[in-house]
């Protein structure tokens, strides 16, 4: 394996160990830095993790290697999975919740994570972006079935291709049988303030129901 960086994380709400984890992702390019803030304006319980990608790439941070936009190198996406895996282990228990929050290429990085391995995860977030197809990781009929999914999208969206942003919306709507909550409106390729109350509301019924027990 590539060496890859010790994880820098930025960290937000409860500082609880056994409380649910919600872990922020960002785009490519971007950094932890600027997730973070995003905790501030969704339900409070959680504790938030802002984890930084760790390819360096454009004055940011990247989550696998392209091989165009929205499409992940399968081995570079295996690689960083892995890597993030091992720092998931550390601070967070099988028996601790875990719902994905990720944004553009944080959103393909969050999707290839729970394809392959939906029972760790209690829910992801899918933030205009696409999930990772052809990349190694399953895309099967059923793959998610009873999985909490949030997906995001804008129908202006010039970053993201269609083609991946279609594909995303219809699998998620159809073969993946997930419980699925999606949100489009006519913005572009950024989290509208709508877009933000749909996610604030569907993490705030998730929350509940994970503390529980229930998956």
């Amino acid at each position: 394996m590539t060496h890859l960086p010790v994880p820098a994380v930025a960290y937000a709400g409860a500082r609880d160990a056994s409380a649910p984890l919600v872990v922020l992702l960002h785009g490519r390019g971007a950094s932890e830095v600027d997730i973070v803030g995003l905790a501030a304006h969704l339900p409070e319980g959680p504790a938030y993790a802002a984890v930084r990608a760790p390819i360096a790439e454009g004055g940011g941070y990247a989550w696998f290697a392209n091989r165009g936009i929205g499409r992940p190198v399968a081995e570079s996406l295996a690689e960083t999975m892995a890597w993030f895996r091992a720092w998931l282990e550390e601070v967070a228990t099988e028996e601790r919740p875990v719902v994905l929050v990720g944004f553009s290429g944080g959103a393909a990085f969050a999707g290839g994570l729970l394809l392959d391995d939906p029972d760790r995860f209690a829910g992801a977030a899918v933030l205009y972006g696409t999930l990772p197809f052809d990349a190694g990781v399953p895309v099967t009929p059923g793959r998610l079935a009873g999985v909490r999914v949030f997906v995001a999208q804008g129908e202006q969206d010039r970053v993201i291709p269609r083609e991946l942003l279609d594909r995303t919306w219809d699998y998620l709507h159809g073969e993946a049988d997930a419980d699925l909550t999606a949100y489009r409106d006519g913005g572009g390729h950024g989290l509208t303030a709508p877009g933000l109350a749909a996610l604030r509301d569907w993490l705030a019924t998730l929350v509940p129901r994970v503390t529980a027990g229930r998956r």
